[in-house]
């Protein structure tokens, strides 16, 4: 296990600015000794860094705080919008703070990278500089969802839009090495998203995939899953395409929204609903903690030679500081290592 864990942040990512990462990043380290490194243009760091950061150079800014964690701010002189395009953000934004940060595993310096920014521009440079595994196409990207029994896995979630039989299959081992290996999970249940639980159902990629992973004694795969059985957690891994899988995310997410904004409404239009609002209270305060999205946030890009995350672009401090602890756990677990090795003694 890692002592001290040095975590790259896109500082610039998000819709909320610098703010939020700078506290989140804070927040954390007070919490725990590691050290973060901040990049952005220090003109807009410096309106929210408890330091003073000098003019713009190549020596960093270091902020040691009293249990032994350091903040050390670097300079970027550019940033990756929300509109720059893939393509262009990997040629162009190459002093942007997505780089930086992402380049810092690369080389070494960093052991996770996270950001809030655009999601394609870090996918992009993501491949770009760490690179995936032998033996896997492309990354997914791979998020935690709650369920009624345990914490499921997720993906892909919106890194491929179309996968063939062969990405599936890659998907589907990545997430069991996951949820072995950071959640516990022994022998993880794994599942392919369909629209019906039948053999003959779904498209031939899905089937091909499924007589596969069926004839793969190293995986627990119990066959098809359908969307209204992923929230009663009977599979810990749910395997999909990145199209029907940012699908099925949003959709829940908007669900999960509409349920809390009626329970709020009902609870507050009458006497009768403010009464039985105030002896439920303790109740929805579990179930608020249990599903809260914020604890939720932070999605894993699976397949890269080196831990990188992706925080919710509107994302507030609670939910970036769980993006960055996400970040920890899969250092410390060391997931890349383990999904080499995985691929390296059983490559499909």
């Amino acid at each position: 296990m890692t002592d001290s864990i040095r975590l790259a942040v896109d500082a610039m990512g998000g819709d909320l600015g610098p703010r939020v990462a700078l506290n989140a990043a804070y927040s954390l380290a007070n919490r725990r000794v590691l050290e973060c490194q901040l990049y952005g243009p220090f003109d807009i760091l410096a309106e929210f860094a408890p330091i003073s950061l000098s003019n713009p150079s190549e020596t960093p800014c270091i902020h040691e705080l009293e249990n032994g964690s350091r903040m050390i701010y670097h300079h970027a002189c550019d940033v990756v919008s929300m509109e720059d395009r893939p393509a262009q953000a990997l040629r162009h934004k190459q002093q942007s703070s997505m780089w930086f940060a992402v380049d810092a595993v690369r080389t070494g310096n960093a052991d996770a990278a996270i950001s809030a920014g655009n999601t394609g521009a870090l996918m992009a440079m993501g491949r770009h500089l760490l690179k995936t595994f032998a033996g896997i196409d492309r990354p997914a990207i791979a998020k935690s969802i709650p369920t009624a029994k345990d914490d499921c896995l997720m993906l892909d979630l919106g890194a491929s839009v179309k996968c063939d039989s062969e990405h599936l299959i890659q998907n589907a081992l990545m997430g069991s090495v996951f949820m072995e290996s950071v959640a516990g999970v022994e022998s993880p249940r794994v599942a392919l998203l369909n629209i019906g639980s039948e053999e003959i159902k779904g498209n031939e990629q899905i089937r091909l995939a499924a007589a596969s992973l069926q004839a793969n004694e190293a995986l627990n795969f119990i066959g098809y899953i359908e969307g209204d059985q992923i929230y009663r957690g009977e599979a810990d891994v749910v395997v999909c395409d990145g199209f029907v899988g940012n699908v099925a995310l949003k959709v829940s997410e908007g669900v999960a929204q509409l349920m809390v904004q009626e329970m709020r409404e009902a609870f507050v239009s009458s006497w009768y609903g403010r009464i039985v609002g105030r002896f439920a209270r303790p109740l929805l305060r579990k179930w608020q903690r249990q599903f809260d999205p914020d604890r939720y946030n932070g999605a894993s890009f699976l397949g890269l030679q080196g831990p990188l995350i992706k925080s919710h672009g509107a994302a507030d401090e609670l939910a970036f500081r769980s993006a960055l602890e996400l970040a920890c756990e899969q250092v410390n677990s060391q997931v890349a290592g383990r999904i080499y090795r995985r691929f390296e003694q059983e490559p499909f």
